[in-house]
């Protein structure tokens, strides 16, 4: 399989980063600092206000810079089981920023927050095991990338315009035909160490949730008992 030859290569060619080993990971890589960097050069992440983000290793510069710049950063907690938090620069000490983006931080410095509370997203961060030429991914296989981005679809905070993009290694990007479900997303820019690429044509997005195609230990979270709570207001 695709996810286990790229997490395999990254371990033998030791392209690999803390934690490891990467397997079962969106796996941190040796050049993650310098894929940010590209992508901040981006004219939609300078114009961003609120970006959302995976909470994972690869993405730490990513989630620093948003702060550092003043940027609202709404993080997925791990597999969703807490919901979404919501970090403030203003409300955290710059000398925490660093920390308060790792995953323990997060909970330590930023706010549980209702989907009620969620402000609009203006580019979202997403993390890859693969990345193909056309913006099709592959993360962990979970599906919970996907969900996150439904639900926030499904309340209006993203649309099909908002920007997704990714920070991989050079070895991430494959040629392969990844497949494309109804609940998958496509990124629009990938940044790695050497090079920033926008994807053209821009890919498929998501509407928000396809409900019989959830999951059955989806369907368990809080989350998306709030999210069906909030549908049934409406």
């Amino acid at each position: 399989m695709l996810r286990e030859r790229i997490w395999h290569i990254m371990e033998q060619l030791n392209i690999a980063d803390f934690p490891r080993p990467v397997y079962g990971r969106i796996p941190n890589f040796k050049g993650a600092r310098d894929a940010a960097q590209k992508l901040f050069k981006l004219r939609e992440w300078q114009k961003a206000s609120v970006v959302k983000s995976n909470p994972d290793a690869p993405q730490h510069y990513v989630r620093y810079q948003a702060l550092q710049e003043g940027k609202i950063l709404v993080m997925a907690s791990p597999r969703l089981r807490n919901g979404f938090l919501l970090l403030d620069p203003r409300k955290i000490p710059s000398s925490k920023y660093a920390y308060s983006v790792t995953i323990k931080g997060a909970f330590l410095y930023g706010r549980r927050v209702s989907l009620s509370e969620i402000p609009p997203i203006d580019l979202v961060i997403t993390g890859c095991v693969a990345v193909n030429t056309q913006g099709r991914r592959l993360g962990k296989g979970g599906g919970y990338s996907e969900l996150e981005y439904g639900i926030l679809a499904e309340l209006g905070l993203i649309t099909s315009s908002t920007p997704i993009v990714t920070t991989v290694h050079d070895v991430q990007v494959v040629q392969d035909y990844i497949p494309l479900e109804v609940h998958d997303l496509t990124v629009d820019y990938y940044a790695t160490p050497t090079r920033l690429v926008e994807v053209q044509p821009r890919g498929y997005k998501p509407k928000g949730i396809y409900w019989d195609l959830l999951k059955p230990e989806h369907r368990e979270l809080n989350v998306i008992k709030e999210l069906m709570k909030l549908k049934n207001m409406q």
